[in-house]
């Protein structure tokens, strides 16, 4: 029951992984795949009271199915993404047959081990291995299944260990097969063995697939304790993903970073000297930052080593940055922006913001009032911030959210925009402790996109972009990721 206890709830947060990394809707997926899974597990215990003789070939059978229906679920959610038109009633069809097969086998073990041990003892002992396997299932998933196996790789080792199991089981309950153990031997061992061979394919497998999913050709993927990093290489440069979403285009990235960063660096009272870069593992909004010739200390927060190492790992992301992680003024830290604002005090001339969008809970305690006061607190008297702030476009409510919430808590702002080709319409916010009068003069620096016109045109809003009334995002009620998920979700 331990090992079915496992592979169950793997098989559960693979299917809402897998949802939120094609879907790119996490919260809601999670939560159709967790009351789904466990409304199936119901059906599939209420129709074990059918199942009145021959119980230890079917048991059997009901683990090989197990391992069949979820070994092959990541395999074939990947293929039917890009072919599917509706491919969300793949996934939970995926996840209600595994929870309803699931459901079967628990009172099926139980009738099996009936008159062996005393009724108490029986169903102690049971339900506490599966529930111990349940644990075992929550801990390894995010912290070796996911980085070190990866999510086909994944699905078809649990395969593995159901069909093992089902093997397993024909010795165990051979007294109860009688001339059907053969026959049921065999089928076991012809599962486990396809399992085996579906696992030796699954990497290349699981290349063919992300070749699909993405107009170019693949260059560099790799799986993090985090999320998931693809970059791709088309005639026009390459392209960064994160879990599916694009965070940058070589070809016109410039026009984002430098509206990212240089408002906020000319809008400080003095040149600025201390810069914290909260995110931007890629190094791109550092590359601009050390631009200014008056910066002399740069800290730079991001989460995921994997990404603040991608330029050694990825030589032209290096050459994009213009080598920016090898400049002796910057310092690295992989931590938690939130948590580190709070153990770290002292005051920044500048801070730059540039997380991913807010499609989870935990994206989006990056976005609350709670996580801007902290800031605020590490903003010098004369400095000012900026944030990435979706677009105000196609996510009105989720940009001006943002602006609310920092309004909210204590910052003086000015919402801003413009136009990146792989993107859209882009937004931002630029703050500081009191109001302000927003920059006019672009910095004397090379560069490609600004200059004082298109500064000023940044700060107009045309009238499909106005502010519209919002809630503060607060950490108790995430109202940002439920405006998110809403609105862009019509643009999929």
């Amino acid at each position: 029951m331990f090992v079915v206890a496992i592979c169950g709830l793997v098989y559960e947060l693979l299917a809402g992984t897998l949802g939120s990394y094609l879907l790119g809707d996490s919260v809601t997926q999670f939560s159709l795949v967790i009351g789904l899974y466990l409304s199936a597990m119901g059906v599939g215990a209420w129709l074990s009271r059918r199942l009145d003789t021959d119980l230890a070939r079917k048991f059997i059978e009901i683990e090989l199915a197990v391992a069949v229906v979820g070994g092959a679920s990541a395999p074939v959610l990947f293929m039917a993404f890009g072919s599917v038109v509706h491919f969300q009633l793949v996934l939970l069809g995926f996840v209600f047959s595994i929870g309803v097969l699931v459901g079967l086998e628990l009172p099926i073990l139980m009738r099996l081990l009936e008159g062996q041990l005393a009724f108490k003892d029986l169903v102690s002992r049971v339900l506490t291995f599966d529930y111990i396997g349940a644990l075992a299932a929550a801990l390894m998933f995010p912290l070796v299944l996911v980085p070190k196996v990866g999510l086909v790789r994944s699905s078809l080792l649990m395969g593995c260990a159901n069909a093992a199991v089902a093997l397993w089981g024909t010795w165990l309950l051979a007294p109860r097969l009688g001339n059907k153990l053969i026959g049921i031997r065999a089928r076991a061992i012809c599962v486990l063995i396809a399992m085996l061979v579906g696992l030796a394919l699954a990497d290349r497998f699981t290349s063919w697939a992300e070749d699909e999913m993405y107009a170019d050709p693949i260059v560099f993927s790799d799986t993090t304790p985090y999320q998931r990093i693809v970059v791709t290489r088309g005639r026009a440069g390459f392209q960064l993903f994160l879990n599916g979403n694009l965070q940058f285009a070589s070809a016109d990235e410039y026009r984002y970073h430098e509206a990212l960063v240089h408002p906020a660096m000319a809008s400080a009272d003095l040149p600025p000297k201390r810069v914290l870069i909260l995110g931007g593992g890629d190094g791109l909004a550092l590359r601009e930052v050390l631009a200014h010739p008056s910066v002399e200390q740069v800290q730079l927060v991001d989460l995921d080593p994997a990404m603040t190492g991608l330029s050694k790992r990825f030589p032209p992301l290096a050459e994009l940055n213009r080598h920016s992680f090898s400049d002796h003024r910057v310092t690295v830290t992989n931590d938690d922006a939130m948590v580190w604002l709070e153990d770290h005090p002292g005051l920044w001339d500048t801070i730059i913001v540039d997380f991913p969008d807010p499609n989870s809970f935990a994206l989006g305690k990056l976005y609350t009032k709670l996580f801007y006061r902290r800031l605020l607190a590490r903003l010098s008297p004369g400095g000012a911030v900026s944030v990435q702030a979706t677009s105000p476009l196609f996510a009105r409510k989720s940009y001006w959210c943002i602006v609310e919430t920092m309004r909210a808590a204590g910052f003086a702002v000015e919402p801003y925009q413009i136009t990146v080709p792989s993107f859209g319409v882009w937004g931002y916010v630029l703050a500081r402790r009191t109001p302000f009068e927003r920059p006019k003069h672009a910095p004397d620096l090379a560069l490609r996109y600004l200059n004082d016109s298109a500064l000023a045109a940044m700060f107009e809003m045309s009238a499909d972009m106005t502010e519209v009334p919002v809630e503060v995002n607060q950490l108790d009620n995430q109202a940002l990721v439920r405006y998110y998920e809403r609105e862009w979700r019509k643009w999929e």
